[in-house]
This record gives C-alpha cells, structure tokens and sequence, in this order.
C-alpha cells in the first residue's frame, strides 16, 4: 500500500525534511523509534508499518489496525534545547486536521479535535496521537498518528461503535506527505512560538466548545462541567459552578454529556 518513492514524490521539495523507513511490520513504531532517538536518530526521521502488532494508544489503551486499512506512523522531532512540550499533543492534532481538509478527507462529515489528542469525523474517532518525550532529552519528541482508512474487520464492536475512517478515496501516499509537510510546518511554529500560536486553530476545530461534558478518570469519581476551551499551555478550561479548573493531566478522558 505504502511506496517510499511516491511518497517522496507527494512530498516534493519537504521529502529532503524527513528520513523515512517503510517497515512490513512492527511491534509499535513509537516504540522503536524512541529506541532509535536514544542511539541518536535525527530529527525528521520517520517510521510507518504496513501492520503494527503492538500499537499503542493513551493511557496504555491498545491502537487497532490491520493491513491496508490503516495508516500508522511516528515522526522524531527534535526541539531547540529548553523548548517545553506543553501542549504539543494538541499541536499535532492541528496539523492532522488540516492535512485531512486540504487532501478533502473531511468529505461529508467535518473533522474536529477533541482534548487531548483524538482527530474525530462525524463525531466519531477517526485517529489517535500519542506524544512521548525521549529519556533523556525533554526536547525531543516521538509523535505517533494512527489513523483509520478503512475500519478493521476485527475491530471490536464497543471500538467500532465509536470510529469512523475515511468516506474518500485518497492515495494513502499522497495522505502520508500532507501529514508530513502539516506536521513540519506546525512543530516549526510550536519551537518558536509555543502552543498559543496555533490555540485558535485548535479552538476553531474544538468538538466540544461551550458544551456540557464529563471527565473521566481511573483515580477519582467522574465530573461535569462546561468545557470552555483550552489554555495557552494546552490545559482544558471546564467551567464547574461558575469558576474555571485547568486540567492539566493527560490521564482522564472527555466525553460529551446530555
């Protein structure tokens, strides 16, 4: 499905941005790449897998896939030393959204962002992105998309009923070099500027702005409130009995709630 060469095509003159590797399968390919990053890997260094065994999601959730129907990737990316990772997880999800419309995968349905690292379609889960910092070297980072072409025909049914894929026929190729060139562009910004000169683009995508939602957590009881957005750091605003809390923790999850 994948082809290195047409995807250096669809990149043109970013594809000399990125060293990629196109693997038949892997275990995890933020794993191996943060093994990579360790022993030194430069920055724009770039792994896909055809199949990913042991894909991983956040909050250790497993990331389903299959052969062709799927695109998963990690990207290295090494920051200007002192550069603070806040809020890069809702960076990337901007750079996955407007990669999405400019291919024309928004199709019937719009593509939004949820807190803090979800893409959904239609409401639904269309993908995922895990953010994890190399040891050793807080400026670096390993961004990690999964992505649903088409959904799984194993994929679980409590899974299935909340994904969504892709509802247009896009060269998965020509899909890879958008999200690639979106993420160049977008984590150039982020080293310079930080996450508050891509908030309004999150903001403006924003499934939940001014709604009624529930947090969820596996250490503490759930909570309602009014999601008012998301903080020049990346921290959710909810709105509880009139004052406004920052969550911080990446450890809980949104819902929207009646």
């Amino acid at each position: 499905m994948f082809d290195l060469t047409a995807i250096a095509q669809a990149l043109g003159a970013d594809a000399c941005r990125f060293d990629a590797e196109l693997l038949p399968e892997c275990a995890s390919t933020n794993a191996l790449l943060l093994a990579r990053a360790e022993n030194g890997a430069p920055s724009g260094s770039v792994l896909i897998a055809e199949t990913q065994t042991a894909g991983r999601g956040r909050r250790g959730r497993t990331w389903h896939s299959a052969p062709g129907d799927s695109l998963t990737f990690s990207l290295l990316w090494r920051f200007a030393p002192g550069t603070l990772p806040l809020g890069l997880s809702l960076a990337a999800g901007v750079a996955v959204s407007e990669a999405l419309v400019k291919v024309g995968a928004d199709g019937t349905a719009p593509v939004e962002l949820k807190w803090p690292n979800d893409v959904l379609k239609g409401g639904r889960k269309l993908a995922g992105i895990l953010v994890e910092l190399v040891p050793g070297a807080p400026h670096a980072a390993v961004i990690g998309i999964g992505l649903n072409l088409r959904l799984p025909a194993a994929l679980p049914d409590e899974v299935r009923a909340h994904s969504a894929a892709l509802d247009a026929a896009i060269d998965p190729n020509v899909l890879l070099a958008a999200l690639l060139v979106e993420l160049r562009a977008t984590l150039e910004i982020f080293g310079t500027q930080g996450f508050r000169a891509l908030r309004e683009a999150w903001l403006a995508r924003h499934a939940f702005q001014d709604a009624p939602v529930r947090l969820l957590s596996d250490f503490a009881p759930p909570r309602e409130g009014i999601c008012r957005g998301v903080d020049e750091t990346g921290a959710l605003l909810l709105e509880t009995a009139g004052d406004i809390e920052r969550i911080l923790s990446g450890e809980v999850s949104l819902r929207g709630a009646a």
